[in-house]
């Protein structure tokens, strides 16, 4: 055999009997016990020296107190309603049902009470208060106007009253009008005049008593794509998804002025736009879904404003509807985002209307977003905000009244 081979056996079977004596020694020599004998009798020994101590006779642990050691607190010391960092307790500010709750122009919330068919609204001191003795039983929609005391009252049948709450004027508007919207100033109010025949359907504008009709814009046969939404600036009234075609997941948006002015358009990414105006329509906040967001909805802002239209566009990183939203001001909005969606979401948002929300404030200028934790699961729907800034007001999807938190 060859000499080198018998060197490198020999060397291993060196190696190998050193690692094995290391690992006895290390993990389990001990060394022999020796009995030590107390003046009282007791027996003690020595000797364990292998890296895991035997087990010995099992007692008890014991906590120490006082200034010398610390105790763990018990389940019970515990408090089970502790809040997170920053949690706003969520209060109820109205037990009714209500529909339709916004704020007045002094901020004051104000609602349609669903059981004894009157008006309501809450007063500085946020007590109730009825705006008016006059009932109005089975009312589907409330429009109300940003400035006034006055408001348009949609039925299901299709009825349409308006109503002065400081004058008590009260007048039948046609049936076949719908969508209603205020004008920022509250004097004038778009809709959709929608007759029997195509060539009968347009965008109009009126007095809020009907009066002094004017036709803005033929619909044709597009009157579901139209979305009636006054800006604040007065410059848009509606906008229409018939632009041109742009493939299956975007579209053209088409901005619908009162005297036929040829607005630039805005292209978004994406199917079944929502959309609302900033607070001073400068900018326009929309969601819509795609199969790039797995027909989520997505949150998204752009300017909106003059030469400005369709520039600035920036996903905001949400996933929620416009009208799960509310601006605070130019800058700021806040958006309730469900905790969770799945696939298709954006074709059926009713299916979550049991998934609670999270509470979100945009930095529109910085893109920062900011979590506002509340102490309660909800659903929320037709959220505002004080005019001073420090309440936001809502309703939930699944709880009759109106419901508050503290910013």
């Amino acid at each position: 055999m060859d000499k080198k081979k018998i060197i490198y056996i020999l060397a291993f079977i060196v190696i190998a009997g050193l690692l094995a004596f290391l690992i006895y020694r290390i993990f389990f020599y001990t060394k022999p016990e020796t009995l030590i004998i107390g003046p009282d009798g007791t027996i003690t020994t020595t000797g364990q020296t292998g890296l895991f101590p035997q087990s010995g006779e099992g007692k008890p642990s014991t906590t120490t107190s006082g200034t010398s050691g610390q105790k763990l607190p018990t389940a019970g010391t515990i408090s089970p309603t502790s809040k997170r960092p920053g949690e706003r307790t969520v209060e109820k500010t109205v037990d009714i049902p209500i529909i339709s709750a916004t704020k007045d122009i002094s901020g004051n919330a104000r609602f349609y009470n669903d059981v004894d068919g009157k008006f309501y609204r809450l007063n500085s001191d946020g007590k109730v208060e009825s705006l008016s003795d006059e009932v109005f039983y089975n009312v589907k929609n409330v429009t109300w106007s940003p400035v006034n005391e006055d408001a348009i009252i949609e039925y299901p049948d299709g009825a349409n009253i308006y109503y002065n709450f400081k004058t008590k004027e009260q007048v039948t508007l046609p049936k076949h009008w719908e969508d209603f919207s205020f004008s920022d100033t509250g004097d004038k109010i778009a809709s959709k005049s929608v007759g029997l025949s195509p060539e009968n359907q347009w965008i109009i504008t009126a007095n809020p008593d009907g009066k002094n009709i004017k036709l803005i814009e033929p619909m044709g046969e597009n009157a579901a794509k139209v979305n009636v939404d006054w800006s604040p600036n007065k410059q848009i009234v509606a906008t229409s998804r018939t632009g041109d075609a742009l493939g299956a997941d975007r579209e053209e948006i088409l901005m619908v002025g009162l005297n036929g002015e040829n607005f630039k358009s805005i292209v978004v990414e994406g199917r079944g736009i929502q959309s609302q105006w900033s607070t001073e329509g400068k900018k326009l906040l929309y969601s819509v879904y795609s199969e790039r967001s797995d027909f989520k909805p997505e949150l998204w802002i752009v300017n909106s404003y003059g030469d400005k239209i369709g520039s600035g566009r920036s996903y905001l990183n949400l996933n929620t509807w416009a009208e799960k939203c509310t601006f605070q001001d130019e800058r700021f909005v806040y958006c309730a985002v469900p905790t969770q969606l799945e696939r298709g979401a954006g074709f059926a948002p009713a299916l979550y209307d049991s998934t609670p929300d999270q509470i979100y404030r945009v930095d529109l200028q910085t893109g920062i977003k900011t979590e506002i934790p509340v102490s309660e699961d909800r659903t929320i729907t037709n959220m505002f905000i004080s005019s001073d800034g420090k309440t936001l007001q809502f309703t939930d999807e699944n709880e009759g009244g109106l419901f508050s938190i503290d910013l």
